[in-house]
């Protein structure tokens, strides 16, 4: 704490960080609120307690200050999922065509998107797009089938998932149903059971929210509900019932967990923050591109 006002730095943390990361955290969010509040600061330095393409968004955001990440090998199953070449083909392709970026993506590939956009936002920009062109949107395949299933838009779909999130399969997400009748089930779209449960669940007497990871937290929350099934990672539990501590919070499985956010320690925030280690740098034609992407999202809050 005494090092963050001596350099005028802030700290960023995702909702699955450890705890004691969160508990140092000057903003703790999804992906959304955390790129807004990257957009926003006035720190000259900026601690991404995230996954190294969080980190990646924060500079493309902030030019001119020094973005840091506490452990560099910090990456995403999801992200590198995506073969850059492969959408500058389909883009060949389809000379008239959108490309979506889900965030969850690498610099390089959101400069080759017109829009980037969260789980938050990602219906609003879908349905925004005029229906008679082409929509290519990457890299989850889940979130993918989420939207279409929602939006009734035909898009192409990239085939990518996150490991962590495909462990949520609609099997266990049924079983819990059964067992509890009385729980709130909340859904991150990501999740590897998304549109079997848009579809099914509610043959069950279940009807699931599916929201983003900040959109789970004020729900639980703001719900007048004691009980909640969540599926996503299971570090946002901490936060949950953090901030509602007489919600009783079921996790949708105990393995949800990813390895490379459990990668960001205290003891390496600390070190990064106190040596000033590892700088995350974007070449500025990638990021010039990219920046218009994520000013996109911006418009779609």
């Amino acid at each position: 704490m005494r090092l963050k006002r001596e350099k005028n730095a802030v700290i960023l943390a995702h909702n699955y960080q450890l705890p004691e990361v969160q508990e140092v955290a000057d903003f703790l969010g999804d992906s959304l609120n955390l790129s807004l509040a990257a957009a926003k600061t006035d720190a000259r330095i900026i601690v991404f307690a995230g996954v190294y393409f969080m980190a990646e968004t924060a500079a493309i955001l902030n030019p001119g200050k020094k973005v840091l990440i506490p452990d560099p090998g910090a990456g995403c199953s999801l992200a590198a999922s995506v073969d850059a070449e492969a959408v500058r083909r389909w883009r060949e392709r389809n000379p008239g065509g959108v490309v979506v970026a889900y965030i969850n993506t690498y610099a390089e590939v959101k400069a080759l998107a017109d829009y980037v956009c969260t789980s938050a936002n990602c219906l609003k920009i879908i349905e925004a797009l005029p229906r008679d062109r082409p929509v290519l949107f990457l890299p989850d395949k889940y979130l993918g089938m989420y939207i279409a299933a929602r939006t009734g838009r035909q898009i192409d779909i990239w085939d990518g998932e996150c490991h962590v999130h495909a462990k949520l399969t609609s099997r266990r997400i049924f079983d819990l149903a059964r067992v509890f009748k009385d729980a709130e089930f909340l859904i991150h779209p990501e999740c590897g059971c998304g549109a079997a449960c848009l579809l099914d669940l509610p043959k069950l007497g279940v009807v699931a929210k599916f929201l983003s990871t900040e959109g789970m937290v004020r729900y639980v929350r703001e719900s007048p509900a004691r009980r909640f099934v969540v599926a996503t990672e299971t570090g946002i539990i901490y936060r949950m019932k953090k901030e509602a501590p007489d919600r009783e919070i079921i996790p949708a499985a105990e393995d949800a967990v990813c390895e490379y956010m459990k990668m960001i320690t205290l003891e390496k925030v600390y070190r990064s923050l106190r040596d000033e280690v590892y700088e995350v740098r974007v070449p500025e034609e990638v990021a010039k591109r990219a920046r218009v992407a994520i000013e996109r999202m911006f418009e779609f809050q």
